[in-house]
């Protein structure tokens, strides 16, 4: 079987379908696209969508994290990705729409508006992705980075904070969910994978990971992706940031 799986590699969404497909045992090659390319290149290979994750599956093109889950499922049934039962399974796939919906774009909306702003975040990117003279390049990325914070992702000043002010909602919807056994069972299912990878990439930015940390939120970020990326040099504004519920 030939397995294609492009992605970026910062990409949150992306590793969740890399992880489904390890959690199925399907051998796969990964196709990192440098970031900013993704919306030409993915056309050129035949995606309708500029998105990523994108999968290829012996010729079948499917894209977006649910729309992979549920591919997934169908070509491997076992190891599943969702109960048997309907009614655990339909709380499952309520747990996944969410994590997609409304927990995924934080972190990627906080990423985009700050690269727009910050030239020496977009220099670090650029060395991280490998870019050939990440200093020129930084300045040459404004116009791309501009582009996918405020057209791609809608992400003012406006929608940021009020983004951040919803996080401990959004945290504590997630240890509900666990606490639920919705999520965080001793079997991983697509909600899992959904939610964890986003809440891996929020334990990146240091003003943010307090928020997470304490919770058991964070516990099932770490057992299901232990390591993905390093620290992100991102300086939101100090007073957008809530308080950790201990000095709240």
């Amino acid at each position: 079987m030939d397995v294609k799986l492009y992605s970026i590699a910062i990409s949150h969404p992306a590793r969740a379908a890399g992880l489904m497909l390890q959690h199925k045992g399907i051998d796969f090659e990964v196709v990192n696209l440098l970031p900013g390319s993704q919306r030409v290149l993915l056309r050129r290979h035949g995606f309708g969508e500029g998105t990523v994750p994108a999968l290829q599956l012996d010729g079948r093109r499917v894209q977006g994290s649910l729309e992979i889950s549920r591919a997934l499922e169908e070509l491997k049934p076992e190891p599943p990705l969702f109960p048997s039962d309907p009614e655990r399974r339909a709380a499952v796939e309520e747990a996944e729409r969410w994590g997609e919906a409304v927990l995924q774009p934080l972190p990627r909306n906080l990423f985009r508006w700050s690269l727009a702003r910050d030239r020496d975040l977009r220099r670090a990117f650029g060395e991280l992705a490998g870019t050939p003279a990440p200093a020129v390049g930084a300045v040459l990325m404004q116009p791309v980075a501009w582009y996918f914070a405020r057209v791609v992702s809608g992400a003012t000043d406006e929608s940021i904070r009020e983004e951040l002010a919803s996080l401990p909602q959004r945290l504590d919807r997630v240890d509900e969910l666990i606490a639920a056994g919705v999520i965080g069972g001793e079997q991983p299912n697509a909600a899992d994978f959904q939610i964890a990878t986003s809440l891996r990439v929020l334990l990146n930015f240091s003003q943010l990971a307090p928020l997470v940390e304490s919770r058991p939120a964070a516990e099932l970020a770490m057992r299901i992706i232990p390591r993905f990326g390093r620290p992100l040099p991102v300086e939101l504004p100090a007073d957008w940031i809530p308080q950790p519920a201990s000095m709240a």
